[in-house]
């Protein structure tokens, strides 16, 4: 499995020094990928450090800074920004990384982000779906229409994988609709609308299989987003088993840390649990 590793974008681990010690010790360590969640906003009410960055800000930077390593978002919460903007960052990102994207997708929930930006949270939907298919349209030819204005869409680099995040029947559809991938977060101890439990994870995956099958498209990847404590290592074969059984081709997981040694110390643990055991 492709395993790759989240750092943060919001509090104190968002500080220059930090967040970047933080990706390169990811690429150092032999994982794949490097990966940011979208935050808008923090409120007062949340008791945070109130720092917010921009999560493709940030991998444009890591892009100048690192080789190998994947940039990935998990996700891009694809409502929060107009079409245009976004596939027009997305492709620079593309180009200046030499092809490291890798783009999580996702319609939102967060309802104190969709009153700060303005945008009906009703419409999250429909927007994600919009955008989706202005990035294919952009991705695909030179020459785009927005609002009945063609536009030259250079430089056009290749499409990052699409990865779908979400969980039901709304997110596989728009997976085989629109992405290279589905994206479901598997929380061991959260029950929540937007993730999927351990259980449901193979028949869920053998589902979207049969889907694409019937729609005669190519087998979509599934991307799993999951934590592993490192103080519950006996936990870990027992999980890994689970994604076996389902087929899944990657994981995107993370611990808590507040240092650069804590961090490096997950990343051990990491490396000694899952990447030693592939």
């Amino acid at each position: 499995m492709r395993v790759g590793i989240g750092v943060g974008s919001t509090g104190p681990q968002s500080e220059p020094s930090l967040l970047l010690e933080c990706a390169l010790a990811v690429e150092e360590a032999g994982f794949d990928d490097v990966w940011l969640p979208d935050r808008m906003v923090v409120t007062p009410e949340e008791g945070d450090s109130g720092r917010c960055l921009d999560p493709l800000t940030i991998l444009a930077w890591l892009a100048g800074q690192t080789k190998r390593v994947g940039l990935g978002m998990a996700a891009l919460i694809l409502p929060y920004r107009p079409p245009l903007l976004t596939a027009k960052t997305l492709a620079t990102l593309q180009e200046l990384s030499e092809d490291r994207l890798l783009l999580g997708v996702g319609v939102g929930w967060k309802p104190e982000d969709f009153q700060v930006l303005g945008v009906p949270r009703s419409e999250r939907g429909r927007r994600t779906d919009e955008t989706l298919q202005f990035l294919e349209d952009c991705f695909a030819q030179d020459v785009v229409e927005a609002h009945g204005q063609p536009f030259l869409f250079l430089p056009r680099p290749k499409k990052p994988p699409i990865y779908v995040g979400g969980a039901g029947d709304h997110a596989m559809r728009r997976t085989i609709r629109f992405g290279d991938g589905w994206m479901p977060m598997l929380p061991w101890y959260i029950d929540r609308p937007d993730t999927i439990k351990p259980s449901e994870l193979p028949a869920a995956t053998a589902l979207l299989r049969e889907m694409a099958e019937e729609a005669g498209r190519p087998r979509p990847e599934v991307v799993v987003g999951l934590d592993f404590d490192p103080k519950a290592p006996e936990a870990v074969p027992e999980r890994l088993g689970i994604l076996r059984e389902a087929g899944v081709d990657g994981i995107v997981t993370g611990a808590y840390f507040e240092t650069a040694a804590e961090f490096r110390s997950n990343l051990e643990f990491f490396s000694e649990n899952i990447l030693e055991s592939e």
